[in-house]
């Protein structure tokens, strides 16, 4: 049975994803103490979304800490997620140490299952629209088209000619101009990793600045 998407999709978490459109993807920073500077520069430049990936050593205690870190600049909205999450044990890691939202590189049924039967809002990964509409069926809060440096902005662009309830968020290979295409051809977010992490500060504030200049696509929201 699949569980009703509708309280995600319209919670706080994916309310503020679609708002801040981005979402910056941390993999592998370390030492920690790098890791906090860096959320901390960030969320200085604006950045309101964070995904922790677990596929490093510490990477739980990785996503505790920023959680932690986030929890103690008072006045501010953050979002802070797990991502390559691949089994459901990573699903229970993530929702203990306090994780407001679950994204995986691929499509596992059982995995988003058991991340929404936990209240999880949760974002399977997706390359064909075959396997976008079997995610959004089966309760994805959003949709990962990954890689999008392979797919392109067309593609976001033709799903949404059949497919326009399917909201998608782009990661993989997103640098500063991309971005701005698939946010243009219709995503509701993308996520960012190098492009960010590697940058100078001043390239990193352009490109957080660029994103939230983006016009919106006319069209409804679709939930």
């Amino acid at each position: 049975m699949v569980i009703d998407p509708s309280p995600a999709r319209s919670g706080r978490v994916a309310a503020t994803i679609r708002e801040a459109r981005l979402i910056v993807v941390l993999r592998r920073v370390a030492p920690r103490r790098r890791l906090l500077e860096l959320v901390d520069e960030l969320a200085d430049d604006g950045a309101r979304v964070f995904e922790i990936t677990l596929d490093g050593d510490g990477a739980t205690a990785d996503l505790a800490a920023v959680l932690e870190h986030l929890g103690t600049r008072a006045g501010e909205d953050h979002v802070v997620g797990a991502g390559t999450i691949r089994s459901r044990t990573q699903v229970t890691e993530a929702i203990d140490v306090g994780a407001a939202f679950g994204v995986a590189p691929v499509l596992d049924l059982a995995v988003l299952a058991a991340a929404l039967d936990a209240g999880l809002p949760f974002v399977p990964g997706a390359y064909t629209p075959t396997e976008a509409d079997a995610a959004w069926r089966a309760g994805a809060t959003f949709v990962k088209l990954f890689p999008g440096s392979s797919l392109g902005p067309s593609l976001v662009r033709e799903l949404r000619g059949p497919l326009p309830e399917i909201e998608t968020i782009v990661t993989g290979g997103v640098d500063a101009t991309s971005a701005v295409a698939f946010l243009e051809a219709g995503a509701v977010a993308v996520g960012i990793g190098s492009a960010l992490v590697h940058a100078p500060a001043a390239e990193r504030r352009a490109l957080l600045a660029t994103i939230r200049s983006v016009e919106r696509p006319g069209s409804a929201a679709r939930r």
